[in-house]
């Protein structure tokens, strides 16, 4: 059986893998070399220098476009590099749609760093497809999007705008990073570009910092090879094989971190002390038919607003948390808890941030893989 054709659970551990040439290692080996020997100039066994290839990163490379169904991956020292390389595709004047509702690195890059280039971003709120067709003009070169949205947790449907970006001609990168491959994968929906933080729950031990890009494409693989050997924000030996070794048991992680975010999600909601919870599981949460139908599950990720949303009882609930730790990121074993407005989305302006709903009383979890009982029990001592 061609690896291709495994199911998802055996491509985590076999997609696009094989023993390792030089002794038959089944886990590819650490090559923490910078160059490679040639026998005359040019001359070599397919590596020169390790910005522009490593075999450890290749077998990386190789189970990311397996995992995500594309045929390219590429793999960066942060998602933020990966994101960086995407925009490094436009122009001056060419202009970017964005949900308004994302993670505040993404916003930080666009607005701080990418717009004094020329590159115009509008922002704006995704659940609706018409919404983001009216922003469209003939400069529109990319949509990027999040789904679930961080820290809202909204849903935006891939497969319509990616209806929608193909009639106008325009690229669809989409974020994965809550979701994974396991729960949804967009490139099946038409997404031309999938984006990772495989910080978060690809790598999911919190002992690494590596970003990925997957496409199927072989011309839009190329653009962005050139990128990444170019600008040189590429991920060392030993990242490439933490983040390899994480993303073979990303499928029964995963499993478990959907099974304990449900108990959480649902005990948060029947609080009493507990005003609104943002989980796309629920029946009334916006857009659910929609997660319900791109989604295997609902994911691990959760954000809340204590009851009369004040600031400080949210500080004091994230400060008496002892199970879940108070910290930046997602996607770990561990159960983390942030406080978004301070923390992961402090450099969106606190007007923009508060438009999209996080409000300086949100509080964001990332729910682990522990007894889900402990975890409940931690969440009722911080609540009171």
């Amino acid at each position: 059986m061609g690896k291709r054709q495994l199911k998802f659970n055996s491509r985590t551990i076999h997609g696009g893998q094989a023993p390792d040439e030089a002794y038959g290692a089944v886990m590819p080996p650490i090559y923490q070399t910078s160059t490679y020997a040639q026998s005359t100039p040019g001359g070599h066994k397919g590596y020169e220098y390790s910005r522009s290839a490593n075999p450890t990163r290749t077998a990386l490379e190789n189970s990311l476009a397996s995992i995500e169904n594309g045929n390219y991956g590429l793999a960066f020292g942060s998602g933020l590099a990966a994101i960086d390389a995407v925009i490094k595709l436009l122009s001056p004047g060419d202009e970017v749609i964005s949900t308004s509702d994302l993670y505040g690195g993404s916003y930080r890059i666009f607005k701080k760093i990418f717009e004094k280039f020329g590159i115009v971003f509008h922002f704006v709120g995704m659940q609706d497809t018409e919404e983001i067709a009216k922003h469209i003009s003939a400069k529109t070169k990319l949509i990027w999007l999040e789904t679930p949205t961080n820290p809202m947790m909204n849903i935006i449907d891939i497969m319509s705008v990616s209806k929608l970006a193909r009639k106008h001609k325009i690229l669809l990168a989409v974020d994965n990073t809550f979701a994974t491959p396991y729960l949804q994968l967009p490139m099946d929906l038409g997404a031309d570009i999938v984006m990772h933080s495989a910080t978060k729950y690809l790598g999911g031990h919190s002992d690494v910092v590596l970003g990925a890009l997957v496409v199927k494409d072989k011309e839009l693989a190329e653009q962005l090879y050139f990128i990444q050997n170019a600008s040189g924000a590429v991920c060392g030996p030993m990242d490439s094989f933490l983040v390899l070794r994480g993303i073979k048991t990303l499928h029964v992680r995963m499993q478990r971190h959907c099974e304990n975010g449900r108990a959480v999600a649902e005990y948060l909601a029947n609080h009493p002390k507990i005003e609104k919870v943002f989980w796309p599981g629920f029946i009334d949460h916006p857009n659910h038919e929609v997660a319900k139908s791109q989604m295997k599950d609902f994911g691990g990720m959760i954000s809340f607003v204590p009851k009369g949303g004040n600031f400080q009882d949210a500080i004091k609930i994230v400060e008496k948390l002892e199970l879940f730790t108070l910290a930046e990121s997602l996607g770990g074993v561990e159960s983390l808890a942030g406080h978004p407005a301070s923390m992961t989305h402090a450099s969106i302006p606190k007007e923009e941030r508060e438009k999209s709903g996080v409000v300086d009383a949100l509080i964001r979890l990332s729910v682990g893989i522990e007894d889900k009982e402990d975890l409940i029990e931690d969440l009722r001592q911080a609540i009171g």
